[in-house]
């Protein structure tokens, strides 16, 4: 779909083995920098995808999102990123939805617009989807400039389990909710519930990431007959390959049990809500080496837990299968890196989303900020 919209494939990009880090670090490929701030991570995994556009080498890249891996490179590189409403964008026949519904593609972008035109050209089911969704009542590209009328947004500073957000990010975010509010929308303290703990949500999560991981490597490794060892595989990933095939087949559909009760928890709340409003990252983007220097010993469990004390957010959208986005609406100067807003709307609605992101850009533009590594594009 990508080709036969007329795009160009010119290069590839980095992400971290196995596309399984929200930090683009790698034994094979070393570090790929924050253009904005070199020593900080450019996100993961999509954070090459990231860093090239961030950077001005192209307007826009393809990015994938099982559990963030668009919306947080896309927040620490200052830049537009969606993960469409499950089944929106499928990747059929010759594969199965990633993660078992909970990954999706499309890009990340500087525009708004630039987004809204991709999803019109890669949208849609097709006879044999495991997914099946309505198709839009009307292009996307439409949507951006259209008015999004007046929100009912639910506001949620610290994430659901319990975590708090560094102060430089709330305050951003509630700048971000006032000039909401002046534009119409009606910003409140949010209600929405995860539907289960946050431990079971994290277990969920390890079972479903770590029993797809193994799958792959064991493709791989009868692909090209190399070990699954230390020879070929990071410590972290190791350690993830060895939970999931640890992990049983019981475990695993109690795993995709809640995923329902997520889904059936949020769904009600969007309902009678049109956008639940949060940080896409309760922190400002890492350092470089920080996963490395935190995960020592840890097992898929560990790693899972790891991953989502510093993306929260994120993954709850991936598990319910909604519609998300990561908006460059503030910088911080002390450290010159960028902080993302994070919208997330109802099953089906990414023309909310497109809407309201349309508007904020025109409100709050970000466009004319340029990252200290630039190339002009």
């Amino acid at each position: 779909r990508f080709r036969k919209a007329g795009l160009l494939t010119f290069g590839r990009t980095t992400s971290p083995e196995m596309a399984y880090s929200c930090s683009t670090e790698s034994i094979f490929r070393g570090a790929t920098r924050n253009p904005w701030n070199t020593g900080h991570t450019a996100g993961g995994s999509s954070g090459g995808s990231a860093a090239a556009v961030a950077a001005g080498v192209v307007p826009m890249a393809h990015a994938n999102d099982g559990g963030g891996s668009t919306r947080i490179p896309a927040a620490c590189c200052g830049l537009f990123g969606m993960r469409p409403s499950r089944g929106r964008v499928p990747i059929g026949p010759d594969a199965d939805e990633g993660l078992n519904g909970l990954g999706i593609e499309l890009a990340v972008s500087r525009t708004v617009r630039d987004s809204a035109a991709l999803l019109d050209c890669v949208e849609g089911a097709v006879p044999g989807d495991p997914f099946i969704i309505e198709h839009p009542r009307r292009p996307y590209i439409e949507e951006v400039t259209a008015d999004p009328g007046s929100l009912r947004v639910g506001l949620m500073v610290d994430p659901f389990g319990g975590g708090k957000t560094a102060p430089v990010v709330a305050d951003a975010i509630n700048k971000v909710a006032r000039e909401m509010e002046s534009l119409g929308h009606k910003v409140e303290i949010s209600d929405a519930k995860l539907g289960v703990d946050w431990e079971e949500f994290i277990l969920a999560n390890a079972r479903i990431w770590t029993v797809n991981l193994t799958g792959w490597i064991n493709a791989l490794a009868g692909a090209t007959g190399r070990p699954i060892d230390e020879t070929t595989l990071e410590e972290h990933i190791l350690a993830c390959y060895r939970y999931g095939s640890a992990t049983s087949g019981v475990e695993f559909a109690a795993a995709l049990g809640v995923r329902n009760a997520v889904c059936r928890s949020l769904g009600p709340w969007f309902a009678r809500n049109d956008i639940l409003m949060s940080p896409t990252i309760p922190t400002l983007p890492v350092e470089l080496g920080w996963f490395a220097a935190n995960s020592k010993g840890l097992d898929g469990l560990g790693w899972t837990a790891l991953t989502f004390a510093v993306t929260p957010f994120t993954p709850v959208f991936n598990v319910a299968g909604l519609p998300a986005v990561s908006v460059p609406l503030a910088h911080d100067a002390a450290s010159n890196l960028p902080i993302g807003v994070h919208f997330a709307a109802g099953f089906g609605r990414e023309d909310v989303l497109f809407r309201l992101a349309g508007q904020l850009e025109k409100a709050m533009p970000w466009t004319s900020r340029k990252p200290r590594v630039w190339a002009g594009a």
